[in-house]
């Protein structure tokens, strides 16, 4: 978390204390005697640090006008009650196909917000889909309540709105081929109801592969959303830019596969993701990714991904030179220009290292990916195994002149593993 999100509640100066307080006042004065809360936290009859994070989200959304700050309070209060808010979280409303494609809470940015994926296509591309989730005003207001219990559950389990903790969201919105009935469902229905009812939840906002005629109208959607922000405002992308921009605010192990980082569906439980390393490879240039002094008998884990792919990928071992051993091909294949994170492991018989080659020399452009490794020693019946296959291969020899033939049996994908070509391969 950055410093300015830290201590943001400590550097309120004169006036704006003022006004936290008289807010304080005027909202006690409603409701005496009478506990309000928000999301569990109490906002009256009592003070404290996280009704005040809370109290000044309103007060920032009204530039410190406490008067239009309370409006805009009481207001979210009634509405709360009014639709049944704080019993929605638990309910089931239908929208289970829906969980984890069209709207979901998934990793962290890199300064520690929880990330709101959405990504409404799927629903307004299929027609069948589109009638049963918004095909008449009933279905609309059901698919609302939705939205807005996934929004409820995600504030519930995420933030902690301690000063200096996690009180906002950063959202990522996929406008992949969006209809202009989707931009009039976003304007008329969802984002006053956010803007009037959540203020400051949404911390920052990046809107990717919008389609260059609906960059400027998703701009002018938004943004006018976003201007009490911290970060003030929001990000619009095109298709070829969707890597870099996510990266550039959201490491790549917390990136979905689909948009060409590392994060697979089944990692949905927000637990803590295994960092990587980001790298470029230029246009009509090679990266190699060394990962060196492994032992005989560890075994190496990897993971590599790049944003958009089309190019060629090698993963290479090659032993110490006082082995007098030949280099290993484990893998070596042609990327398409499409979304996938390659992920391989390898038993080292000898000393020596891994060289992971991406090869982009047959494209002008630079791309974006990322990598991570393990290397960790191999319990002893893995070890054993190996050791019991190099004697076979031995007696084999001595016995018949010809080497065991291990590749019986095996695939295309387990034959790779065994080949083995001179040091001087080339791609």
């Amino acid at each position: 978390m950055n410093q300015e999100s830290k201590h943001e509640h400590h550097q309120l100066d004169r006036s704006q204390n003022k006004a936290l307080k008289s807010l304080k006042e005027k909202l006690n004065s409603m409701y005496v005697n009478k506990q309000v809360s928000m999301w569990g936290i109490p906002l009256t009859m009592t003070s404290n640090e996280k009704s005040d994070v809370i109290l000044l989200k309103f007060l920032k959304a009204k530039e410190f006008r406490v008067q239009d700050s309370y409006n805009m309070l009481v207001k979210c209060l009634s509405w709360r009650k009014d639709f049944g808010v704080d019993s929605i979280v638990g309910q089931d409303l239908g929208f289970k196909e829906l969980e984890g494609v069209v709207s979901y809470f998934n990793g962290f940015d890199k300064e520690g917000h929880p990330i709101w994926w959405n990504n409404h296509y799927g629903i307004f591309r299929n027609k069948k889909i589109y009638k049963k989730f918004l095909g008449d005003d009933k279905e609309l207001q059901k698919f609302i309540r939705w939205k807005i219990q996934v929004l409820e559950r995600g504030i519930l389990k995420m933030l902690d709105f301690s000063p200096g903790g996690v009180n906002s969201f950063t959202e990522v919105y996929d406008a992949t081929g969006l209809p202009l009935k989707e931009y009039v469902f976003l304007s008329k229905h969802m984002l006053p109801l956010f803007n009037d009812y959540y203020p400051g939840i949404v911390d920052f906002k990046m809107i990717i592969n919008a389609r260059w005629f609906t960059r400027k109208f998703m701009f002018s959607i938004f943004n006018p959303f976003m201007i009490n922000t911290k970060k003030g405002g929001c990000v619009v992308c095109k298709e070829e830019n969707v890597v870099e921009t996510l990266y550039r605010y959201i490491s790549p192990e917390y990136v979905p596969i689909q948009y060409g980082g590392m994060r697979q569906p089944d990692e949905l439980n927000n637990s803590p993701a295994k960092a990587a390393t980001e790298f470029i490879v230029q246009g009509e240039e090679k990266f190699i990714i060394p990962v060196e002094g492994i032992k005989a008998g560890e075994k190496i884990t990897w993971d590599v991904v790049v944003g958009g792919w089309d190019l060629k990928y090698r993963a290479l071992f090659v032993p110490d030179a006082a082995s007098k051993s030949y280099d290993h091909v484990v893998e070596k294949r042609k990327m398409l220009a499409m979304p996938e994170l390659v992920s391989n492991s390898y038993v080292a018989k000898e000393a020596g290292k891994l060289v992971l080659t991406i090869n982009n020399t047959a494209s002008q452009k630079k791309k974006l990916g990322a990598y991570r490794f393990l290397v960790q020693k191999t319990n002893s019946t893995e070890a054993e195994v190996t050791r019991v296959l190099e004697q076979l291969k031995a007696e084999a020899r001595k016995g018949t002149g010809r080497g065991l033939d291990l590749h019986q049996g095996k695939s295309e994908t387990e034959r790779s593993y065994d080949l083995q070509t001179s040091p001087s391969h080339q791609d």
